[in-house]
C-alpha cells in the first residue's frame, strides 16, 4: 500500500484528500513540517507527499529514496526545487486551475474597493466625516484602463472582467505577440505601454527568476502617474520598498495587495502605515468551491504518481518521458 505524507497544511479538515485515499486504497498520513529537517524526518518512509508550504528542497529529495511524487497545494511550486526532482526521478503536480474564478474575482474586487474609495469613505462615515474630498478624483471605469501583466488562466479571466465592467482591457505576456488581440477581446501590447497607459495593473504572473521584482523602482517609474496597482499572484514580483517609496511620494495611488515578500506581513512593515494600501492575508484564492476542489486534486495527483498513473497536472512531465504538460 503506498504511503502519502500532508507534510503541513491550513485547512481544517482532510475530508477530500482522505477520501481520495481511501478511494484508492493508499494510506494518507500528516505531519506538522516547516523545515527540511522536518521533512526529511516526517517521510523517511513515505512515496509522495502533499505540500503547501514545507521546502522541499535538493537536500529533502536526495534524502528521500523512496519518494516517487510531490502534489503542491495551489499553483505556485517556488517551494518545490523541481529541477532537482525531476533528477531525482520524482514527479511534481500542482493545480494550475482551481482558482481562477475566485483569484480573479479577488483582484476586481480590490481594484474596484480602491477605483471608488471605499476604504477612505467608510472610515470618514464610522468617525462622522464625510471624507469625499481625501478621494477626488474619482473617474468611471468606461473612462479607464485597465492592464494586466500575465495572460494565463487567471489573468485573461481577469482582464475579460475589467473589460465586462467598461474598462479598456490591455494584457502584456511574454508568450503574447503586442498588437495582437486575444479570444477575450484583450489587446496585447508591450510591457512599456501597458504601464505608461494602465489606471490599474494588476498582477497574475509566477514567481521565477525573470519575475522577482518585476515590478520594482524602475518599472514603477513607468506607471501611469496615480495609477493603482493589484497583486494576487506572489509577493516576490513587487520590490516591497519600491513600492512603499512610490505610495509615499505620490506616483502610486493605491495599491491591493493579498501576497506579500514575507509572510505573514510583518507589523512593522511600512504598508501597514499608508494611506490607500487594501491588504488580505493571502486568501484571493479561498471559496467553499475552490478549497474542496483544490484538496481534491492535490491528492488525485500524488495518488495518481505513485500507483503508477499519469497525473492530471504535472510540472516535470520529462520525468515520465512526456512533452510538455498541458
Amino acid at each position: 500500500m503506498p504511503r502519502i505524507l500532508i507534510t503541513d497544511y491550513e485547512f481544517e479538515s482532510i475530508s477530500q484528500e482522505q477520501a481520495v485515499a481511501d478511494a484508492n486504497g493508499v494510506e494518507l498520513v500528516r505531519a506538522n513540517c516547516r523545515t527540511e529537517d522536518d521533512v526529511l524526518e516526517a517521510a523517511a518512509d513515505v512515496d509522495g507527499l502533499i505540500v503547501q508550504y514545507a521546502p522541499i528542497t535538493e537536500r529533502v529529495l536526495k534524502g528521500l529514496p523512496r519518494l516517487k511524487a510531490v502534489s503542491r497545494y495551489g499553483v505556485g511550486v517556488d517551494t518545490i526545487d523541481v529541477q532537482a526532482a525531476t533528477e531525482c526521478g520524482v514527479v511534481v503536480s500542482n493545480v494550475p486551475d482551481y482558482g481562477v474564478d475566485d483569484v480573479s474575482d479577488h483582484a476586481i474586487a480590490l481594484a474596484l474597493t480602491l477605483a471608488r474609495g471605499i476604504p477612505d469613505l467608510d472610515r470618514g462615515v464610522r468617525s462622522g466625516e464625510n471624507l469625499l474630498d481625501s478621494v477626488k478624483p474619482l473617474r468611471r471605469f468606461t473612462s479607464q484602463t485597465f492592464g494586466v501583466i500575465g495572460l494565463g488562466l487567471i489573468g485573461a479571466a481577469t482582464a475579460a472582467k475589467a473589460r465586462a465592467l467598461g474598462f479598456r482591457a490591455l494584457g502584456y505576456d511574454p508568450l503574447h505577440t503586442p498588437g495582437t488581440t486575444t479570444k477575450e477581446g484583450i489587446e496585447v501590447v508591450t510591457l512599456d505601454e501597458l504601464l505608461a497607459a494602465s489606471d490599474v495593473v494588476s498582477l497574475h504572473v509566477p514567481l521565477n527568476k525573470h519575475t522577482h521584482h518585476l515590478i520594482n523602482a524602475r518599472t514603477l517609474g513607468q506607471f501611469k502617474a496615480g495609477a493603482t496597482i493589484v497583486n494576487t499572484c506572489r509577493g516576490g514580483v513587487v520590490d516591497t520598498e519600491a513600492l512603499v517609496d512610490a505610495l509615499k511620494n505620490g506616483r502610486i495611488r493605491a495599491a491591493g495587495l493579498d501576497v506579500f515578500e514575507e509572510e505573514p506581513l510583518p507589523l512593522n512593515s511600512g504598508l501597514l502605515r499608508l494611506d490607500g494600501v487594501v491588504l488580505t492575508p493571502h486568501t484571493a484564492w479561498y471559496t467553499e468551491e475552490s478549497s474542496d476542489e483544490l484538496k481534491r486534486r492535490t491528492a488525485e495527483n500524488v495518488v495518481d504518481a505513485c500507483l503508477g498513473r499519469r497525473p492530471r497536472n504535472i510540472v516535470n512531465p520529462e520525468v515520465l518521458g512526456l512533452g510538455q504538460d498541458k
